[in-house]
Parts: C-alpha cells; structure tokens; sequence
C-alpha cells in the first residue's frame, strides 16, 4: 500500500495523524491519499515562518532567484509526470496539462528574474523647496510579513506557483494552502523548493480542509492573504478581517464582443468563432477568463453564430488521459449538476438551445444558447463550465453597454481591427483587462491580472504581486551636497 503523501511543514516534510483520499473527476479511481496536519504543525508552520522573516528578507537576491531558477528547470524536467499528476487529479485534459506546467515554469523564471532587479530603490531630491535642502529621500520595499495563499483547484499547479514563486522573489514568507480537491500538484512544488538553499521556514505547504481556512485568515501573524476563489468566500474573507492586506482574484463572466464593419471577413469570423470555441469550453469552462458570453454586431452575428455552433460541437469531449481530448469533466459531478441545472433554468425560461445542454455524469457537453433571459441565473453568475451565450446587438455602444451590464469585471475581448475602437474600448469597459483581436481567456503570467467591480482587489502577475506583498520605506538623507 502506497503512504499518504507528506505535506510540506517550514521547509520540510511532514506527516499528521489523519488523511483525506484525491479521487479522479472522470473515473473515480484513487489518485492519491494525502496527510493533514494537525492544529499543532499548523501553528508550526506560522512560527516558523514569523521567526525567519528576517532571515528571508536578508537573503542575497542571488539566493532568491538561484532557488527559483532551479524550480523552473525541475519543472521542465517533469513536465509529462507532473501534467499527467494535474490531469489525474483535475481532470483537466493532458494538452492543457501540459500547457498549465509550461506556464508555471514562466512564473518561477519570471520571479527570479524580478528577484535580480526588484526593490532597487528610487532616489528623491527634497530640495525642490528651500526646507528640503540637502536632502535626499531613498525609497524600498520591505515584506509586509507572511503571506497567506490560499489556491483554487482549477489550475491546481500554476495558480500555485503565482502565490509561492513572487513571494520567494521578493523574500517574504509563505504559507500555501492548496485546494482540498488537487492538492498533489501544489504539493509537488514543496519537493522542488525543498531542493534548494533557501532558509527553513520560508515556505510551507499545509492541505487543510476549508473549515480550518479561517482559523489560518484570522490568525494576527499572516498580514497578508492572497485568495484565489469564489467571490463569495473572496469577499467573506476580506469582511473578517478588513485590516489586513487582501488580493482577492475572484470570478467573471467573461465576454467575447464582435464588433462590425472592419471584423467581417470569412477568414475574420472563422478566427473568432474557433477561439471563442476553443476558450468557452478549455478547462471544461472551469477559467475565471473563459467566454461565458458572446456579444456580436447585428451585421455579423447571423454570420458567425454558425461557425461558432460548428467549432463548439466539433470539440473533443472524453477521457482527459488521451491526447486528442480537448473538454474533460468538471472537477466533481455536483459541480456539473449545478451547470445543468442553471441551463435547464435558462431554457425553461425561454432560451434556445443550439448544442449541448447534457450531462454524464462530472461531464458537461459544451453548449451554446441564445436568448438568455436577463433574471435567470446563467445571465447573473458565472458558469465556471462548457457553456456559452450568445446575444445579438446594434453597435459599439450597445455592445460596451452589454459587457458592461454585469457585477463582474474581470477581462473582456474585443474582435476588432480599428485601432480607435480598441481605444474606446480600453476607457470604457469596466474591467482589469482588455484583450484585442482575441478572447478574453488571453493571459501572460508576468502581465498584471485582476479585475474591477465584484471581479476581486490588487493584481496577480509576478513583480504586481510582489509589490502586494511588500510596502514602501522612505529613507531621508540629511545634510548632502546634491
């Protein structure tokens, strides 16, 4: 019988006294069993990582980023076992297992080079006015104190990486909480930082069930939290304890808009209908980016409607192990038991289904509808699955209007070829991120990601979240001659 896998304690492994089993979304097999610490390892984990502040942010950047470095190229070394681990666990199908390892090797290669140059300090001269003469003012960032994690399930590898890799970079210790769901992939980073010199305490990684997370958010020790989640619990977090730093990256519902006159060719809509597509359903639509929502001109929406329908149903649904796959299951059956419910809710309501719309089991079939009525659920809320809306509308205004007619903000894509609209579009849609030419689901790990509105607060991105966890600290020099 294979032993639990341990759990990361300051730097080191570790085993507590019950365990929890990760099962497969697609199968059910057992994929792994994994230990829990106890209440007294957890508080383990946040002395030690209180005592070795310090320490941590003393360490020479060199440290730092030849740590980080090393993740990034033991990374590479195992991508395929550690794809084949997120796919085994998530679900998610091995073409975008793979991708989602590639992406954390970027964050860890990132981070370390914003390691080498980051808190470089900026100089101030004072004497602007006659009281600051023969000053000068010296500017740094300096940690905040340990940094709460806490990551999601959906890319259980690299939205772990975008906790750990920025607070090693700017020497600020760490305590990672992984989805109780995918915790293994998460897990696999602490084997790869355990590999290097950086000093014990700095990290620790503890999969601990939901119900012990407040403890952990309120404890006065963690400074900072960044979630990665639901905007219920995002925003139940940030309530509890509103004088502690929170990034909170949370939910949306993504829009796709198709504008007219420039963004009408056959080529231009065959381009569109396939990334809309293609991102409505990666991940089984489990993506806070993915395209939940198609909004497209009045002029071309007969046009590509088709096309889209086409490239949706031509999607490869099936086993996540095999190669050719390209939608997998959702993370559990209850989760897609909630997709369909909310499409039964739409259709009963009056829209038109165009594909999909069935369930087996955790799977969901990518589906497309239009005529979503406004109050049901599926037009309020996010899908977090394979579903797609498709709305008819007359022009640039009334399409920005319909991007912007929701609680969230997160990013949005706009088809277009005219460079002022790409402009406008940028000053007018509420949201963090305005994607042009392309889908929404477009995301670079070192570009600033977060949202607007119930979209979530601050920006993940590497050197966006190693300014989250750091403040600035003036320096003032008395007495120079400038």
């Amino acid at each position: 019988m294979t032993s639990p896998t341990a759990f990361w304690l300051a730097g080191r492994q570790a085993t507590g006294e019950d365990t929890f089993a990760v099962t497969s979304p697609w199968d059910g097999r057992l994929v792994g069993t994994v230990s829990v610490p106890t209440e007294a390892q957890v508080e383990e984990a946040v002395a030690a990582s209180v005592a070795v502040q310090a320490e941590l942010s003393a360490t020479p950047a060199h440290v730092r980023a030849a740590a980080l470095d090393h993740v990034q190229r033991r990374l590479v070394e195992r991508t395929e076992e550690i794809a084949r681990l997120i796919s085994a666990e998530n679900g998610k199908p091995m073409k975008w297992a793979r991708g989602e390892v590639g992406r954390a090797v970027s964050v860890f290669r990132f981070a370390a080079e914003e390691a080498r140059r980051f808190n470089g300090g900026e100089a101030q001269r004072l004497d602007t006015d006659a009281g600051g003469a023969g000053r000068l003012a010296l500017t740094r960032r300096f940690p905040r104190g340990t940094v709460l994690g806490i990551a999601p399930f959906n890319f259980p590898l690299n939205l772990c990486a975008h906790k750990i890799a920025p607070a090693i970079a700017a020497g600020v210790p760490i305590i990672l909480k992984p989805a109780p769901a995918t915790p293994l992939s998460g897990l696999i980073l602490g084997e790869l930082l355990a590999e290097t010199d950086l000093p014990a305490g700095s990290w620790s990684i503890l999969p601990v069930s939901n119900d012990r997370m407040p403890a952990l958010v309120q404890d006065e020790r963690l400074p900072v939290i960044s979630f990665t989640g639901s905007e219920k619990v995002g925003y139940a977090i940030m309530d509890s304890v509103p004088r502690k730093h929170c990034t909170l990256e949370l939910g949306g519902n993504g829009a796709a808009v198709v504008l007219a006159d420039d963004f009408a060719s056959e080529a231009d809509l065959d381009w569109a209908a396939q990334r809309i597509a293609t991102f409505s359903n990666y991940q089984g639509g489990q993506s806070c980016i993915s395209v939940q929502r198609v909004i497209a001109d009045a002029s071309v929406y007969d046009r590509l409607v088709p096309k889209i329908v086409a490239a949706v149903n031509a999607q490869v649904t099936g086993d996540p192990s095999d190669d050719e796959t390209e939608v997998g299951p959702l993370v559990s059956e209850d989760a897609a038991k909630r997709v369909e419910a909310w499409v039964d809710e739409a259709v009963g309501a009056g829209a038109k289904l165009l594909a999909g719309g069935k369930r087996d089991g955790a799977s969901y079939a990518p589906t497309v509808l239009e005529g979503v009525p406004a109050g049901v659920t599926l037009a309020c809320e996010e899908v977090f699955g394979p579903v797609l809306s498709l709305t008819k509308v007359d022009g640039e205004e009334a399409a920005f209007a319909a991007v912007n007619d929701s609680k969230y903000g997160l990013q949005a894509g706009v088809f277009t070829h005219d460079v002022q609209a790409a402009f406008r579009a940028h000053r007018e849609l509420e949201v963090g991120g305005v994607i042009i030419g392309d889908v929404p689901s477009y995301r670079a790990d070192q570009m600033p990601y977060g949202g607007a509105k119930q979209s979530g607060v601050g920006r993940e991105g590497v050197r966006f979240a190693m300014e989250d966890y750091t403040y600035e600290r003036v320096l003032v020099l008395t007495g120079l001659d400038l």
